[in-house]
């Protein structure tokens, strides 16, 4: 597993994105990113989570942080989930998984005694210079997102 740390270069990304767009790190330079990873569109914890990054994304915006949230759905599935939700925040597709190893979330989970390999709930916060200033592993929905507006708002 890659061990993504505070202080290092992070990784680069292009992903496609919800409404036939794409999004890369270094297209974001000079901005902060908040990139999580969330397990699957449209389920319980993730549209939570979905829906606390949309509620504070104004607050995210004047912090000149921008939102991704990703998944391995398929762009179709992103669109739906986002509609449905009126999520405001930038959806990625990351069907390949390319992103998720670069970033050590493709992992090993365990449900009901059935291990299987998913996407691990995980948040890194990207500083304008690409650098990684914070990571949050195995995440709890509740309070999330305002950890990290807090923590995007002191860069």
């Amino acid at each position: 597993m890659t061990d993504i740390t505070e202080g290092q270069a992070a990784p680069a990304f292009d992903l496609a994105t919800d409404g036939d767009g794409r999004v890369t790190l270094d297209g974001l330079k000079g901005q902060s990113v908040v990139l999580y990873f969330y397990p699957k569109a449209d389920t319980p914890g993730c549209t939570t989570e979905g829906l606390d990054f949309s509620a504070l994304a104004d607050q995210f915006a004047a912090a000149d942080a921008v939102v991704i949230g990703v998944s391995r759905d398929a762009v179709k599935k992103l669109d739906r989930f986002k509609a449905k939700h009126d999520l405001k925040i930038v959806l990625g597709s990351d069907e390949d998984g390319v992103v998720c190893e670069a970033y050590g979330v493709w992992v090993m989970k365990k449900l009901y005694g059935r291990e299987y390999m998913g996407v691990e709930r995980a948040t890194f916060l990207i500083d304008g210079a690409g650098l990684v200033r914070r990571v949050w592993r195995s995440v709890k929905v509740k309070g999330h997102a305002e950890q990290v507006l807090e923590a995007a708002q002191s860069l």
